[in-house]
């Protein structure tokens, strides 16, 4: 038991504080977060930032599938779990076409689509881009109140084990169902 006056209380530090990019390697190959991502985080924005990609063998869907199948068919209750009650993001309840598993789709783009949403102590941002063969998934979350800088690291193991099965399931979703409909040219 401490007797003594209380020890300084120590915030955890991410090893991207400095503005640099979390890069997470995925088998052999390292990830960087794709240029559009670089953009909007800007230097030293991020308190937690990391970038998942999967090669999608010609799989052609728009950010906007891949993000409803990753968080609303995959991700699932447990994913509504861990965003609502572990981190305390205020989502929407009812399914919306602005609104994608209670994120707000904060901007949409032919490749890319980033879904905002907060609580008392982070914003998190769930950026889902589509290129050449591939999807990637960054998460990024800017930490607004000392409890998220403790909270995140153990919850960020978890994410980090379980990104590449949300890619490689909805993969799996997106190929079952029917391909989109081409929209027409104006």
């Amino acid at each position: 038991v401490w007797r003594g006056p209380r020890p300084p209380l120590r915030i955890p530090r991410q090893r991207d504080g400095r503005g640099r990019l979390r890069q997470v390697a995925l088998g052999r190959r390292r990830h960087e977060a794709p240029e559009g991502v670089r953009t909007f985080l800007g230097p030293g924005q991020a308190g937690y930032t990391d970038t998942f990609a999967l090669a999608t063998d010609g799989t052609a869907s728009s950010p906007e599938r891949w993000a409803r199948a990753l968080f609303e068919d995959v991700a699932g209750l447990q994913g509504q779990f861990i965003w609502r009650a572990l981190l305390g993001l205020r989502l929407h309840r009812q399914a919306s076409p602005q609104y994608v598993a209670g994120w707000r789709i904060a901007e949409h783009h032919d490749d890319r689509i980033r879904l905002e949403a907060h609580s008392w102590m982070l914003t998190g941002h769930l950026i889902v881009q589509v290129d050449d063969g591939q999807v990637s998934l960054t998460t990024v979350l800017r930490y607004r109140r000392p409890p998220a800088a403790w909270l995140w690291p153990p919850l960020a193991a978890v994410h980090r084990r379980l990104a590449p099965g949300l890619l490689r399931d909805a993969h799996r979703i997106l190929q079952a169902r029917p391909a989109e409909p081409e929209a027409p040219d104006n």
